[in-house]
C-alpha cells in the first residue's frame, strides 16, 4: 500500500488484500476515477464482466462539450437546463458544463481520436476486422481558432456541439483508450514499489457491502465460480451503470442490472430521482433493440407513420430534434394509433454513401436486419435507455454514507433532471469521474493519516434484516428539509446544492424539491401513501422469473404510466419473493435480486410523483386529463394550440386514457 498505514490483514482465507481504495465498475466513471486516484494511493478495480464490457462501449452518439471557440459553456449549461424540465441542479449543470471542454482534451490527450471536420473518412469507421481506425496527428485542438472536429447536433442542443469518434463509436474509442491506459497502469503497478497502485480483478461481481459503525469499509464480492470474497477498503467508489435489464426492450447490454443502486440502498444511502427513466426514441424494431443514435436525425433523418406522414413538427417547434421525452412519447401515441405497428425513421435523405461513413456501426446493422436505409425507412420504437436517478451524490462523488462514493449512471448528480440531455452521460462520467477519484484519494489518505480503523468483524449488509421493497417514500407535498441541508460525510459537513436553484420552475412537479433518502430500516411493508395498499410482506414467496418482472416494469412503469397500473405493480412484486443472498451461487442470482429491489423502489418514486414532467409522464396527470394531449417539459401553456399524435393518424383520443393500456402493449414489439 506504499507509503501508507497498512490495513487489518487478519482475514479469512477468502479475503483479498485490503486496499486504500475499491472501485467497482469499468465503465468511463469508473476507469477515470481509478486512474486519477492510482496516482498516490493503491486502487483495486473490480468489474463483473470484462474490462471493456459496460454501456460506455455502446454509446453512439457521442459526447458534448463547448470546444468550439463559438460556442460557451454557458450555452451547454441552458440547453442541459431546458432539457432536465426544470429539476436540474444548476451547480451540477455548471460544472458539467465548465469543465467539459478541459476532460474532452484530457481524453484526446490520451489518445481518443475524435472525428475531424471535413475528413470523416481519415477520422476513422471500422477496419475490415471490425477494430477502430484510429485518424493520426490529433492534438487537442481545443481553444485555438476554430475546432478542428466535426461537431454534431442532436436533440435539444441549440448548435452542433457532438464530437464524435468513428463515426458513430464514441463509447467504444474513449473505452479502448481508457482500458489500455488502465491495463499500463495495472502493468507498472506490478513492477513498482513506490506511489500509487492499481490492480484488475475481472469476471467478480458485486454482492453487497460491508458496513462496520455506519461507515462503508470495503465490499463482499463474487467470483465467477461462485466463491464468496471480501476486500476491506479506506474508500469504495461505485460506478456501476444503470439497470436497462428492468425493461424487456432495453438499449443497454446484459450487464445493465443495476448492482451498485441497489447494495447502496440496502447498505443506507440516500438514492434519488429513480422515477425518471429515459426511454431512447429510435432503437430498431427488432430483437435485441439496437440503438439507432440521436445523431441521425441530427443528419436530417424525420420520422413518419406507417403512412409517411411526419408528425413530429406539428407538436413541437424542434420537430425530430426536440427532448428525448417528447419525442419518444409521441412515437408511442402514433403506435398505440396504429395498432403498434412501428414508426419509421426515414433517413433516405441523407445518402447511402453519407450514412455508410458517418454511421457505420449502425449501417451494419440496420443492413443486417435486412433493411437498405439508404432508399427505404427503418422501423423504429422506443426502448429504455438511461436512468437519470441514482445514488445521491454531492460535486465531489460522496454518497450520504461515509466512506461510499459513486459516479457515472449509478450517480444521482442532478446533472440530468428529468430528462438528460443527449450525449451528456459519457461527459457526465468523464468529468465525475475525475472528481470523484480525486475525492476518493483524499478521503483515502486522510483516513490513513488518521488511522482508521476498518474492523476485520464488518458484515456484509446481506447479513442484516432488510426490508423487501424500502420504499419508504413522502406523500405527494410533504415538506422535507433536505435541499441545501449538511451531511455528515467522513466527519466533513458537505452541502447538497437545492435542486432546482437557478432552473424555472416545472408546472408538473408535485413533490418537493427532493424526495426523503430512501431509509434502509424503515419497517418492512412500511408504505407512505395513505389509503394504498400494503407494501411487500417478508414471508411473500411467490417464484418470479427475470422476463416476468421486465414484462412487468415495461408494461406499468414504462413510457406511459398511471396510478392504477403502478398500484398493480406494487402488488404483484410485494408478493414476489427476494432471492436469499447468502444461496446466491451465480451473478446472475445476485442480478435478480438487485432488479427486483430497484424494481420496488422505481414503482415507490413513481407512485409518489403524481404530476408528469419529463421522462416520468403520468396518463393520469390531472392536467393531462384536462387538456387530452401530451404533457412535455414545455409545459401545458406550451402544449395548448398544439395537434395531438393521435390526431394526425386518426386515432381516437380513448387510445390514450388513463383506463387503457394500448400505448404501452403498442412498444411491445
Amino acid at each position: 500500500m506504499g507509503a501508507h498505514e497498512q490495513l487489518p490483514t487478519d482475514l479469512p482465507p477468502t479475503d483479498l488484500r485490503p486496499t486504500d481504495l475499491l472501485v467497482i465498475g469499468s465503465g468511463i466513471a469508473g476507469l477515470t476515477a481509478a486512474l486519477h486516484a492510482a496516482r498516490s494511493v493503491d486502487v483495486l478495480l473490480v468489474t463483473k464482466a470484462d474490462l471493456a464490457e459496460g454501456s460506455t462501449r455502446y454509446a453512439q452518439g457521442g459526447i458534448a462539450g463547448a470546444v468550439d471557440p463559438s460556442d460557451t459553456a454557458a450555452e451547454h449549461e441552458q440547453d442541459t437546463l431546458a432539457a432536465g424540465a426544470g429539476l436540474c441542479d444548476a451547480e451540477a449543470v455548471r460544472v458539467l458544463c465548465d469543465e467539459g471542454p478541459a476532460t474532452i482534451a484530457d481524453l484526446i490527450d490520451r489518445g481518443v481520436a475524435f472525428d475531424r471536420a471535413g475528413d470523416l473518412e481519415s477520422a476513422g469507421g471500422l477496419d475490415a476486422a471490425g477494430d477502430l481506425e484510429p485518424a493520426d496527428g490529433l492534438g487537442s485542438g481545443i481553444g485555438a481558432g476554430r475546432s478542428p472536429y466535426a461537431l454534431g447536433l442532436e436533440g435539444a442542443h441549440s448548435r452542433p456541439r457532438i464530437l464524435h469518434a468513428g463515426g458513430d463509436a464514441t463509447g467504444r474509442a474513449i473505452e479502448e483508450v481508457l482500458v489500455d491506459a488502465v491495463r499500463d497502469r495495472a502493468t507498472e503497478s506490478s513492477s513498482s514499489a513506490t506511489g500509487g497502485s492499481l490492480a484488475l480483478r475481472e469476471h467478480t461481481a458485486l454482492v453487497d457491502l460491508l458496513v462496520d459503525g455506519g461507515r462503508v469499509v470495503g465490499a463482499e464480492l463474487m467470483a465467477a465460480d461462485g466463491t464468496r470474497l471480501a476486500v476491506r477498503a479506506r474508500a469504495t467508489l461505485l460506478a456501476t451503470g444503470g439497470a436497462g435489464q428492468l425493461f424487456s426492450h432495453s438499449t443497454n447490454p446484459s450487464v445493465s442490472t443495476g448492482d451498485g443502486i441497489a447494495a447502496a440502498w440496502r447498505a443506507g444511502a440516500a438514492v434519488e430521482d429513480l422515477e425518471f427513466y429515459q426511454f431512447h426514441p429510435t432503437a430498431l424494431a427488432a430483437p435485441g433493440s439496437f440503438l439507432i443514435s440521436e445523431a441521425v436525425r441530427g443528419e436530417g433523418a424525420v420520422l413518419r407513420d406507417e403512412h409517411g406522414r411526419r408528425f413530429l413538427p406539428a407538436l413541437d417547434p424542434r420537430a425530430e430534434l426536440a427532448p428525448r421525452d417528447v419525442v419518444a412519447r409521441a412515437i408511442a401515441q402514433v403506435m398505440a394509433a396504429q395498432d403498434g405497428r412501428p414508426v419509421l425513421l426515414d433517413a433516405t435523405g441523407i445518402g447511402a454513401d453519407q450514412l455508410r461513413e458517418r454511421f457505420p456501426t449502425i449501417d451494419a446493422a440496420v443492413r443486417g436486419a435486412g433493411v437498405d436505409w439508404g432508399s427505404e425507412p427503418v422501423p423504429v420504437t422506443p426502448a429504455a435507455h438511461y436512468w437519470m436517478g441514482g445514488i445521491r451524490t454531492d460535486l465531489d462523488g460522496r454518497t450520504t454514507l461515509p466512506g461510499l462514493l459513486a459516479a457515472g449512471e449509478c450517480a444521482r448528480t442532478g446533472v440530468h433532471g428529468a430528462n438528460r440531455l443527449a450525449s451528456n452521460s459519457l461527459l457526465e462520467g468523464a468529468v465525475f469521474g475525475a472528481r470523484a477519484g480525486a475525492t476518493a484519494m483524499e478521503q483515502a489518505r486522510a483516513a490513513a493519516s488518521a488511522a482508521l480503523p476498518v474492523a476485520a468483524a464488518a458484515l456484509p449488509v446481506a447479513a442484516a434484516a432488510l426490508p423487501v421493497a424500502g420504499t419508504a417514500l413522502p406523500a405527494a407535498g410533504t415538506a422535507l428539509p433536505i435541499a441545501g441541508t449538511a451531511l455528515p460525510i467522513a466527519g466533513t459537513a458537505l452541502p447538497i446544492a437545492p435542486r432546482g436553484a437557478g432552473c424555472a420552475a416545472s408546472p408538473y412537479t408535485a413533490l418537493p424539491a427532493h424526495h426523503a433518502p430512501v431509509d434502509a430500516a424503515a419497517p418492512a411493508g412500511s408504505d407512505p401513501r395513505p389509503g394504498s395498499s400494503p407494501g411487500p410482506v417478508p414471508g411473500a414467496s411467490e417464484r418470479w422469473t427475470r422476463a416476468e418482472l421486465q414484462e412487468l416494469l415495461w408494461s406499468h412503469a414504462g413510457l406511459l404510466r398511471t396510478g392504477d397500473q403502478l398500484d398493480a405493480a406494487a402488488a404483484q412484486l410485494s408478493s414476489w419473493q427476494d432471492p436469499d443472498p447468502s444461496s446466491c451461487t451465480t451473478v446472475a442470482e445476485l442480478e435478480d435480486r438487485n432488479l427486483l429491489h430497484l424494481a420496488r423502489l422505481l414503482i415507490g418514486h413513481a407512485l409518489a410523483r403524481p404530476g408528469s414532467v419529463g421522462a416520468h409522464h403520468r396518463l393520469d396527470d390531472p392536467r393531462h386529463l384536462a387538456t387530452q394531449g401530451p404533457a412535455d417539459t414545455q409545459g401545458p401553456a406550451e402544449a395548448r394550440g398544439r395537434t395531438d399524435a393521435h390526431e394526425l393518424v386518426g386515432a381516437p383520443t380513448s387510445a390514450l386514457s388513463a383506463d387503457s393500456e394500448p400505448a404501452q402493449e403498442a412498444l411491445a414489439c
